[in-house]
């Protein structure tokens, strides 16, 4: 069993913090260990209760969200929530995995934290338990945080605002782009070969100028993906 990620939210702003804390209950790998109302309130949780993930707001009384990063060591992941998006930049620059501008979706708050475990999970601290199949996203889908395992993903097609993800044995359909999809997935294990389609580069079997096969299945090549299919699968020979 994977353990739950431990989160501080640190905002000033009480609905902020709700909104914060009901997003979160919907994520099952998600558990708030601490929150307060300023950046030197979350020193001294940091220093008695382990934290995975920062919440953290940045125009907050007494100390910056980001002066306050800058004076950790060795701080957790970090995603920023905050109404000014003049800080994305330095944010960014301190390491900060996601920006979250408010008022933020559940979508985008579900992206960032897919974000966090793409980091946590390539991380060369951990080789020895860090293995594709140990890696997994969240959709939203039928009401409730769907759990994909990614090595599990044959193909994600687009179908206007939904977004369908064949797997081996099912296939589970979300309301979001197939662009924030893609921005969910490791890099180097899938591919977008289409504006509607993107596939798992381990399950392709062969390809041609034209088109991608995953087993009986043809998938047409865009032109405009042409040269990063030609880059990825140049092992692959039709």
């Amino acid at each position: 069993m994977i353990p739950k990620l431990q989160c501080l939210l640190v905002d000033d702003e009480p609905p902020a913090l709700d909104i914060l804390r009901a997003y979160i209950a919907t994520i099952p790998i998600l558990e708030v260990a601490g929150e307060c109302h300023h950046a030197m309130a979350a020193f001294g949780i940091l220093q008695n209760t382990h934290i995975d993930i920062i919440f953290l707001d940045i125009n907050m009384p007494r100390l910056l969200g980001t002066d306050f990063l800058k004076a950790l060591p060795n701080p957790p992941k970090v995603i920023f929530t905050t109404a000014h998006r003049d800080y994305a930049v330095e944010g960014f620059e301190l390491g900060a995995v996601d920006y979250l501008l408010k008022p933020y979706s559940l979508e985008r708050f579900l992206l960032a934290v897919n974000r966090v475990m793409n980091v946590t999970q390539k991380a060369p601290v951990q080789p020895a338990v860090t293995t594709t199949s140990d890696r997994f996203i969240y959709v939203r889908a039928d009401r409730k945080m769907v759990k994909i395992m990614v090595d599990d993903i044959l193909y994600i097609e687009g179908l206007k605002d939904y977004v369908r993800i064949v797997l081996h044995d099912r296939q589970v359909i979300t309301k979001q782009t197939i662009t924030a999809l893609e921005e969910m997935l490791p890099t180097q294990d899938f591919m977008r070969i289409h504006r509607s389609v993107i596939t798992a580069i381990s399950k392709i079997d062969s390809y041609n100028q034209h088109a991608v096969f995953i087993g009986k299945l043809e998938f047409p090549i865009g032109p405009h993906y042409k040269h990063d299919i030609a880059r990825k699968l140049t092992g692959i020979r039709p």
